[in-house]
Parts: structure tokens; C-alpha cells; sequence
């Protein structure tokens, strides 16, 4: 059996929201159609998906593993029609997506000096969108840093770095050497724990010191703002806390703190020849670079 990607992405919809209603008006179909388009997909796959009566809609365990097979499937298929699309259309264009902190200018100048008529184009990105921006084809290659969602990824190594407190300037350990995880525990992370899975494991850590809701913070400029206004603290790559260098935070080591580790990653069914090529070219030595680079001048090694 063939699996139609409308009703899959109907089922998603439905399984995300829980409620018929929400998921017809995300849709922009009508709630009679949306069931219609259900129930007939749960007898395509022979397994019922959902259980529903007047008060609630809960997924079943089909539907839950349905749920987590078919995002990353969804995402193929939408990276399948960007790619086409751009193939179509105008200019071939290479685009490299980064985390704060990470400097790609060397490799993207030397692929586009590989290849003169390819527009090359950098993207920055975040701990929550760094995999899914290739998975669905917005770049065809990412520097993402540990720990990732991997399915539908390749990941190449490419080095790791210490990771760091950031803490307000008067803050009782700004000033240390180093300080343990220990010595933290009754800081409020402002970061989605899962993106410090050390801190989140901890012992005896209380789930929030702060009654006040977690704010939602995107990008490290937010959460630098919050750090300076004694609001919780974040955990951060070294040269992220570098970069944003600002006179009232600090950045400590956190001594028992393993180091991050920094990847290049790509959609796996991404056969174009240029992945392959800048992934060669990212992970090989300066001096191999500028010899394999068709003679890139030597400030970009």
C-alpha cells in the first residue's frame, strides 16, 4: 500500500491538536471532510489511529508510532519539492545553515569559488530548528551542535569546544575559575533543558526555583537580556558566549560539563553531488582545502 501524504498530513494535524475542530480550521477544510478523510485512512492502514468520543480525541499506540514515523517523512517530501523547485527555477543555489557562534564564511566562499554560477547563501538558525531545516530542505547542509533529533540525518564530526555559564556580572559566582553543576542547581535554566541533558538529569535539582512561566526564548540575544536582568542563567558553547561578549554578564567553565560537539549534518536522501563535495571540503585540513578548492586564495583556508 501506497501511503498518501494528504492524509498523512491531515493525521498529523489532528494528532497534534487532539481536536477535530482545531485541525479542520489549521487545514482550511471542513471538520465532516477532515473525519471522512480519517476514517478512511485508519481502514488504508487497517489500525485505528485515534479514540475519540464527544469530550476528547487521544491517540492510540498505531497513531503515536504513526506520529513519530511521519514527521521526518513529511519533512523528506517537502525537501524533495523544495529541491525540485529550485532546480526549475533560475540560479542553482547552495544554502548553509549555522548555530550562533560558528563561522562558515571560509567554506562558503571556497564552494562558491568552486562553482562560479551557484548562488551560495547562509542561513542562521536555533537549537530548536537546526535538524529540521535541512530535513525539510531549507538548507542542504547544517552546522548543528549535540544533542540533535537524528533521524533523517547524516552527521560528519567536526569538532568539539567547552561549554560554558553565562551569569550576571555580580552574580555570587561570576567571579570563579570554574564552578561544578553542583554549585548550579538552584539556578533557573532559561534554556529548554533538553538542549543541557546534564542539567536536566541532575539529582535533587527542583523542577523550576521560579513560579513565574518559562519565557519563550529564541535566539541567544533573548536570552542574554534575561541573564543580565537576574531572570535564570544559560548553558553555552564557548564561542557562542564569545561572540556575544557584553559588559554585564560573565561566562564561567563548568568544570564536569562535558564538551559540545559541533556536526555537519545533512538530509540523507540528499543525493546531490554538492553535499557530498562541501562536506569533503568542510571536514578536510586548510592546506587540503585550498589545493582541492581550484587555487582559493589562501585567507579563506
Amino acid at each position: 500500500m501506497d501511503v498518501d501524504l494528504r492524509k498523512l498530513r491531515y493525521f498529523v494535524a489532528v494528532a497534534e491538536e487532539l481536536h477535530f475542530g482545531r485541525a479542520a480550521a489549521r487545514l482550511h477544510i471542513a471538520q465532516p471532510v477532515l473525519s471522512r478523510q480519517i476514517r478512511a485512512f485508519e481502514h488504508e492502514l487497517r489500525a485505528e489511529l485515534f479514540v475519540r468520543d464527544r469530550r476528547s480525541t487521544v491517540l492510540t499506540d498505531a497513531g503515536r508510532q504513526l506520529l513519530t514515523d511521519a514527521r521526518p517523512l513529511l519533512a523528506s517530501a517537502e525537501a524533495l519539492r523544495r529541491r525540485v523547485q529550485r532546480a526549475a527555477h533560475g540560479r542553482p543555489t547552495f544554502t548553509i545553515a549555522f548555530m550562533p557562534g560558528l563561522l562558515v564564511t571560509a567554506e562558503a566562499r571556497a564552494i562558491g569559488q568552486r562553482h562560479p554560477d551557484l548562488a551560495v547563501n547562509v542561513v542562521r538558525t536555533s537549537f530548536d530548528d537546526q535538524a529540521d531545516i535541512v530535513r525539510e530542505g531549507r538548507a542542504d547542509v547544517s552546522y548543528v551542535r549535540l544533542p540533535v533529533d537524528q533521524r533523517g540525518l547524516r552527521l560528519r564530526p567536526l569538532f568539539t569546544e567547552p561549554r560554558v555559564v553565562v551569569l550576571p556580572t555580580d552574580h555570587r559566582l561570576a567571579g570563579k575559575e570554574s564552578v561544578d553543576l553542583a554549585e548550579l542547581v538552584g539556578e533557573r535554566l532559561l534554556q529548554d533543558p533538553d538542549a543541557v541533558p546534564e542539567w536536566r538529569d541532575l539529582p535533587n535539582r527542583p523542577i523550576d526555583p521560579d513560579p513565574r512561566p518559562r519565557p519563550a526564548l529564541n535566539s541567544v540575544e533573548e536570552k542574554l537580556e534575561h541573564v543580565a536582568a537576574y531572570a535564570g542563567t544559560v548553558i553555552l558553547p564557548l564561542s557562542t558566549a564569545t561572540f556575544y561578549t557584553r559588559p554585564d554578564v560573565v561566562h564561567v567553565p563548568v568544570a564536569d560539563l562535558g564538551p559540545n560537539q559541533v556536526c555537519l549534518a545533512w538530509a540523507e536522501d540528499n543525493r546531490s553531488p554538492l553535499v557530498h563535495e562541501f562536506v569533503d571540503l568542510a571536514t578536510s585540513p586548510p592546506g587540503d582545502r585550498r589545493q582541492r578548492g581550484s587555487g582559493a586564495p589562501e585567507g579563506l583556508a
